[in-house]
């Protein structure tokens, strides 16, 4: 990926939608994030080495050929040709990472996104809050109906057990056709 200088402000819908859920986290990946900066991703995983201290496991990881594979199949991130693929497996950073290597970069393009990164994961952290708001609500929801559903059901089962008794009633007593000297009735 060549050096890129971007001068306007990325919407943070555009930052939002490249949060990826990695090994329970939620990461941006190096080129995402070297973009975000104005740098490339070369450059901006040297910087990362250089500062490895200030990277902990808990703010950066590096991928695995299988998370990469995954990876590769959902968003299909690679070019043909010459010099379109990656020699080593890509870093993932977390919202904390993020802001540090914001820190690591000193430039103006690096401070400036780092607020806009800070506010997407605050807008995904806000959206999974709602959702899990509306999941307690729909679970208590289903509970409810549950209930009813199953007082419903018994009153059902005993109106059609009901119903069956009406269809298999016994046969009434007949009396025979003609003289029986049967004393007992």
């Amino acid at each position: 990926m060549g050096k890129t200088k971007q001068t306007g402000v990325v919407p943070v819908e555009h930052i939002t939608q490249s949060i990826l859920v990695l090994r329970g986290h939620r990461v941006l990946l190096d080129t995402e994030l070297a973009v975000l900066y104005g740098v490339s991703t070369k450059r901006f995983n040297e910087q990362v080495r250089r500062n490895r201290e200030r990277f902990p496991a808990d703010f950066m990881f590096q991928l695995t050929d299988e998370e990469l594979a995954a990876l590769r199949s959902q968003i299909a991130t690679l070019k043909g040709g010459r010099g379109q693929h990656r020699k080593y497996l890509p870093y993932a950073f977390t919202e904390h990472g993020a802001i540090m290597a914001a820190t690591i970069l000193n430039s103006p393009r690096a401070v400036e996104m780092s607020v806009y990164v800070v506010r997407a994961f605050v807008k995904l952290r806000e959206l999974l809050s709602s959702n899990r708001e509306l999941a307690r609500r729909f679970a208590q929801l289903e509970t409810r109906l549950d209930k009813k559903l199953t007082e419903h059901d018994q009153q059902i089962a005993a109106i059609l057990s009901a119903i069956r008794q009406l269809m298999h009633l016994p046969a009434p007593k007949r009396r025979g056709i003609g003289f029986t000297a049967d004393l007992e009735e």
